[in-house]
């Protein structure tokens, strides 16, 4: 079976200018298993992970795996102010059918390291939140053994679970934990919008365990910016380099319904966009993802028009 499909041009659509005044208009759709190049200095790429084995597994509402190509209706239509040599492309989508979950994570993190290789900024979009274990090994061989990498999560769940019953949507920081342990390598991984009654007393004690930092959602809000500032700051100044994933979950249900668990407890966007320019600031970004987005529950698009904003205001800063 065919893992990887290349995005076809036919995805992107919108209002028509001679200006590329739109995004539909500056991205260019390539495949990733045919000879490509980029000449020019700043290039940025969308690689979708269609995947929702993980949630399945972690029994949760299934339906993510149809997440990248929704997000990707909902970008094209947004408004372009790239400049015109930066490169913007989507390089196709790797596919996760029934529980081939561990198969398409390793292509998801061959082709995340061939684009980071390429001078490429990555911007993977999930699918299940089980995208930050492929994508995370996707990073180490092109960032050197050498230089740490920095994990700051934006999401309500530690996704700490243990393993030992199988991999799913809820073990890929444990799982990275464990890889690094047997590398001999420091675990830095920051949660940010943890909420106390979406995860128990035992994901607690390995947060605690495994030396996890963490901000709690009730202290995750534009209210308290000097504390989530604060644990940014020592964050940021300890790694080399800095991987971003965002769990649409985390997110109050009001912005974001369209999920595989909702809430309305979670954070609004004002606090993650805030926190995003500060971690854009620091010149350490390499790479991020945004997990979770589930179409089949979405209402009016929101969740999808939530996320490609998120990307938008993203590749307008880097």
């Amino acid at each position: 079976m065919n893992r990887y499909i290349a995005t076809k041009p036919e995805i992107y659509i919108g209002r028509e200018s001679n200006r590329q005044l739109y995004l539909h208009q500056k991205i260019r759709c390539v495949d990733l298993e045919q000879e490509w190049n980029l000449s020019n200095e700043k290039s940025i790429g969308l690689l979708g992970y269609a995947c929702d084995a993980g949630v399945k597994r972690n029994q949760g509402r299934k339906g993510a795996a149809k997440g990248p190509n929704a997000i990707r209706k909902v970008l094209g239509k947004m408004p372009n102010h790239l400049a015109e040599n930066v490169v913007f492309s989507d390089f196709g989508t790797i596919k996760g059918p029934a529980d081939e979950m561990e198969n398409a994570q390793a292509l998801l993190a061959s082709k995340t390291s061939h684009l980071l290789q390429m001078n490429v900024f990555p911007i993977l979009l999930g699918g299940s939140h089980d995208i930050a274990y492929g994508h995370y090994n996707g990073l180490k061989t092109p960032m050197g053994s050498d230089k740490t990498i920095g994990i700051i999560n934006f999401d309500a769940h530690f996704d700490l679970r243990s393993n030992e019953s199988g991999n799913n949507s809820g073990t890929p920081f444990y799982q990275i934990a464990q890889d690094c342990q047997t590398e001999g390598k420091p675990f830095h991984y920051l949660a940010l919008g943890i909420r106390q009654d979406a995860n128990d007393k035992l994901l607690f004690e390995t947060a605690s365990t495994l030396g996890v930092d963490y901000v709690e959602n009730r202290n995750f809000d534009l209210s308290h910016f000097t504390t989530v500032e604060n644990a940014l700051d020592k964050f940021i100044e300890r790694v080399d380099h800095i991987y971003v994933t965002i769990d649409l979950d985390g997110f109050s249900s009001a912005y974001s319904p369209g999920v595989s668990a909702p809430s309305p407890m979670g954070f609004s966007p004002d606090i993650v966009l805030k926190c995003l320019e500060k971690i854009i600031t620091s010149k350490k970004l390499q790479s991020l993802d945004l997990a979770e987005m589930n179409p089949k529950y979405d209402i009016d698009n929101q969740t999808a028009k939530l996320a490609a904003s998120l990307i938008h205001f993203v590749i307008h800063s880097i």
